[in-house]
């Protein structure tokens, strides 16, 4: 598979979104663990209106990666006990970001288990707090580049438009009514939670 460049992130947030989909996120630890997931779920988030972004209120010190490059990763630890894992997707000074929810493993599936303590490969990166600890993926990763070599995206498979799905994000109280969490329909590695609408076309997706 090869490696995506720079280019892939500079598009718009809710379009990222969706092409995240099927794409691999690598992690090549530090003591030669190698791991791999595919992507099968994320949610969009960005400054401009949506009260349920880390940004909405402007700069802080914890949100400060979300105002990079496109293609940083920006994790940060929330409910005490998570990192969640997040790609950073508009020009550099405006916040956006897309959080990785679900991922289907790919290679590394015995550390995935020893790292969660969970044998099922369905239930080890079906929701955004298990795979950033299937991957061991830490707050030492915020504001990594994803053109490095430690952490980086691989060409995937391309998701085809009729088995992509949209619904409200999960796990918010404020702006719950924003259909910005895209997810591939049928994925057994997709997080638990009721079914969304019925798949939608790239055009009503990017007006959602």
């Amino acid at each position: 598979m090869g490696k995506l460049g720079e280019d892939f992130f500079t598009k718009p947030t809710l379009l990222l979104a969706e092409l995240l989909l099927g794409k691999v996120f690598v992690h090549n630890a530090a003591d030669s663990r190698y791991y791999k997931g595919r992507i099968v779920e994320t949610e969009a988030y960005l400054a401009n209106g949506d009260e349920a972004c880390h940004a909405f209120r402007g700069m802080t010190k914890r949100n400060r990666v979300m105002y990079g490059s496109p293609g940083t990763l920006y994790v940060y630890f929330t409910y005490g006990c998570h990192n969640l894992m997040n790609i950073v997707t508009e020009p550099e000074g405006v916040a956006g970001a897309v959080l990785i929810r679900a991922m289907e493993p790919v290679s590394g599936l015995e550390e995935m288990q020893k790292n969660r303590e969970v044998m099922r490969t369905v239930d080890l990166m079906n929701g955004p707090g298990k795979l950033t600890r299937a991957m061991d993926i830490t707050l030492a990763h915020n504001g990594m580049r994803l053109s490095g070599n430690t952490v980086f995206l691989e060409e995937g498979d391309n998701i085809p438009q009729e088995i992509i799905c949209s619904s409200k994000r999960i796990g918010i109280t404020k702006s719950t009514d924003l259909f910005w969490r895209r997810y591939i329909a049928g994925n057994v590695y997709v997080s638990k939670s009721k079914p969304g609408p019925t798949p939608k076309t790239r055009k009503t997706l990017l007006e959602s």
